[in-house]
């Protein structure tokens, strides 16, 4: 389990996905990106203006000047600077440190997600296999009663209905094998996929022989862990986080803004007419710009809007609180329920075997029906498959109650 774990890690889609978009939101939460950083333009541009230009003086001829070429030629440095607008350039910066924290809870979902995936398929394929080996050792029990039976048929201890019933039984027994394949293919098939082998029906053999069901895990210690460490509700607080600062952000707008405006350039003219041939400016220009919106007829709409938000969200936390106090306790009790099950039945599979070898002894000896010994076969048969179906559903319990604390990635160690 723990190498199918760190393969699909590396390998899975979903996960490699969740990893790059977490990469995305690392790379957003910057200072520049928030706006409080300076934008820098270097600028330079050349324009002309060819005319045709006729004056006439109030006394005098007209003047009429044609191919007057003028042309202006200009570089140099802006930078623009918001220096205050009411915090919230503050406020964003926080916002995406949010959203970064955020995406982080979002790749921890996914990773649990799979892990818990893959732990389960990992124990169904233990169980389908498991399944497979009773099939065919019910087969191995119908074959060696249809021999005897057919032995007994030969010298007339036996009469055809037995071995007619006995025969059905095999095929009956076998059949139910062949389609037991179906599943452990099946199963091999989907833990393939979430590892994301190119070879889906890749095959593969497990050490696990049996399910193995941790019996101590602690009510106190889930529920404790739940409340602090489950990344849906670690997620819900930053959305609550988030809305108190859109909120924030909404109020900035009742704060006055102050923004610098400074440059550096050279501006040359070249003249096609007049007194002066061209002109060259070099210089420095700077200013501060101060502004307050004082109306805009959406102000207290987005504040009563943000602050009813704010109050969504936590309502949001609240209820996903109480939805996983209420997952886990009915969690809780089937783990329970179920651990109790597999002590019961185990029992009860001690003591189907004990009844099937007297029930074997008696047939080779005449004195017990074929039916009877079918049904202390069945008995035995279902006694396996009770035991086998408890522990899977006690493991899916253990692996739910671990995903909901927050503790899943255990079975990684």
């Amino acid at each position: 389990l723990q190498r199918c774990l760190e393969l699909g890690l590396e390998q899975n889609y979903d996960v490699r996905i969740i990893r790059n978009e977490q990469r995305i939101s690392d790379n957003d939460a910057t200072a520049a990106n928030a706006g409080m950083l300076p934008s820098v333009d270097l600028t330079a541009g050349y324009s002309g203006a060819l005319d045709n230009e006729r004056t006439t003086p109030r006394e005098g001829d007209a003047v009429t000047e044609n191919g007057i070429y003028d042309q202006t030629f200009d570089a140099g440095v802006a930078v623009n600077w918001t220096l205050f607008d009411g915090f919230r350039i503050r406020t964003n910066y926080k916002r995406l440190q949010e959203l970064q924290q955020m995406g982080a809870l979002r790749t921890r979902i996914t990773i649990e997600d799979f892990v818990a995936t893959l732990t389960a398929e990992y124990y169904n394929y233990v169980q389908q296999t498991l399944r497979l080996s009773n099939f065919r050792y019910a087969v191995q029990l119908s074959r060696e009663r249809l021999r005897i039976t057919e032995e007994r048929f030969k010298i007339g201890s036996f009469s055809r209905l037995d071995l007619l019933q006995a025969r059905v039984d095999f095929n009956a027994d076998s059949s139910k094998y062949m389609s037991q394949h179906e599943l452990v293919t099946a199963s091999r098939i989907r833990i393939n996929e979430l590892l994301a082998n190119e070879n889906l029906d890749e095959r593969f053999s497990i050490p696990d022989s049996v399910i193995r069901v941790n019996a101590t895990l602690d009510w106190n210690d889930l529920l404790a862990k739940t409340l602090s460490a489950n990344a849906s509700l670690l997620m819900a607080e930053h959305n609550s986080s988030l809305a108190e600062l859109d909120l924030k952000t909404v109020l900035a707008r009742n704060y006055p803004y102050v923004n610098l405006t400074t440059g550096y350039g050279y501006t040359y003219n070249r003249y096609g007419t007049g007194g002066n041939l061209s002109r060259g400016t070099l210089g420095l220009n700077a200013g501060v710009k101060v502004g307050f919106t004082i109306f805009d007829g959406n102000r207290r709409r987005e504040q009563r809007n943000a602050r009813i938000g704010v109050e969504n969200a936590q309502l949001t936390q609240q209820r996903l609180e109480q939805s996983l106090r209420a997952d886990l306790s009915n969690f809780w009790q089937a783990y329970r329920n179920n651990l109790e099950v597999i002590q019961l039945e185990t029992e009860n599979l001690i003591a189907a075997r004990e009844n099937y070898e007297i029930a074997m002894e008696r047939y080779l000896l005449g004195d017990l029906p074929g039916i009877e010994m079918r049904e202390a076969q069945k008995s035995l048969l279902d006694a396996e498959e009770r035991i086998l179906t408890a522990q899977y559903n006690t493991k899916l319990c253990e692996i739910s109650l671990q995903q909901i604390s927050g503790n899943v990635m255990v079975y990684l160690e």
